[in-house]
């Protein structure tokens, strides 16, 4: 069982997309995690114009490619955020400082992506929800946990009609697992599967760095939530916590040395792949591994390609037997 080896394009988005098709193609990528914004994909021209969608798919056959899911993170962001000025770069334009016309973009883009996803025959969305309580982490000024199920509520609230689309279109939407969401740890996340009375719809991006610099052990989340991983993000980070760092981040810059903690291209990092195949395995995933590539202190086209060729070295199939079947009497 080899699985598809994919390539989120939310990275690549400043390249042109047949130009990206050729690259990833060339590099040995069997398909692509498509990204909802740049040239990429416009989520409400796939939902509606299959002209459109018919000459995305023409570029990914030339290439010998597939879409295996569509990525809806930006727009998904404007949905359940409480609004501040850095959601103007992920909306429109012409919507710059209006929350409710950024929050109605949010939604209505979001919704257009389940029928584009339908459209160019993928079954998956990943994203996220964006959160109205993520300032309320550290809880100081104090939080009481009212102010807290308010926030999971509000999300509820919003998303439910999201999501009811989706069940329409036959398409599960996958909330990536991420600082700033409503879910972006272990009990978050299960707090919002029950909020959700663990709604078919919704499930889980696993994306392991995130969980890995915050002190987990991301392969828990793959075998507590089994039935939840709809999508795979295959991610490393390295923690490299000296004394003076620490996994706050200390307001510096992705990519800075002086950071606590750093993404890194797959292999370069702490993330143990081994244990995540292992867990995958046990609950029969057997979608695309999308590498997610994200690294400031490599060339990307280099790194890209040594991530391609990363993912199939680490991915295996389970055991058929068992080990000690073969030294058995009759």
């Amino acid at each position: 069982m080899a699985r598809k080896v994919t390539i989120f394009t939310g990275q690549w988005a400043d390249m042109p997309f047949e130009e990206l098709c050729k690259k990833m193609s060339q590099m040995g990528y069997d398909g692509l995690e498509i990204a909802c914004w740049g040239d990429h994909l416009d989520a409400f021209k796939a939902a509606e114009d299959m002209d459109y969608v018919n000459e995305k798919k023409a570029i990914l056959e030339k290439y010998g490619l597939t879409c295996w899911a569509l990525g809806n993170h930006l727009a998904g962001q404007c949905v359940g955020d409480l609004y501040d000025k850095r959601l103007d770069g992920f909306a429109p334009a012409d919507m710059a400082g209006n929350p409710e016309k950024i929050r109605q973009w949010g939604i209505d883009y979001t919704m257009a992506a389940a029928k584009a996803a339908k459209n160019m025959g993928c079954k998956v969305v990943t994203g996220f929800m964006g959160s109205p309580i993520w300032k309320y982490w550290y809880s100081f000024p104090q939080t009481s946990q009212e102010m807290v199920d308010a926030g999971f509520d509000e999300i509820v609230t919003l998303w439910t009609p999201i999501l009811q689309e989706y069940e329409k279109n036959g398409i599960k939407f996958a909330l990536e697992v991420h600082p700033t969401e409503i879910a972006f740890d272990y009990y978050t996340t299960k707090k919002l599967f029950q909020k959700f009375n663990n709604c078919d719809t919704l499930g889980i991006n696993f994306d392991p760095s995130h969980l890995l610099w915050q002190g987990m052990e991301p392969h828990m989340l793959i075998r507590d939530f089994p039935d939840k991983i709809y999508h795979v993000h295959m991610k490393d980070v390295a923690v490299t916590l000296d004394g003076r760092t620490g996994i706050l981040g200390s307001h510096i810059e992705f990519g800075d040395a002086r950071r606590g903690w750093n993404f890194r291209s797959l292999g370069h990092g702490d993330v143990n792949f081994e244990e995540i195949i292992r867990a995958l395995n046990d609950i029969d995933y057997s979608g695309p591994l999308s590498v997610e590539w994200e690294d400031s202190g490599m060339e990307r086209e280099f790194g890209a390609k040594e991530a391609c060729e990363f993912v199939k070295t680490v991915d295996f199939a389970p055991s058929t037997i068992a080990f000690d079947d073969a030294i058995k009497t009759d």
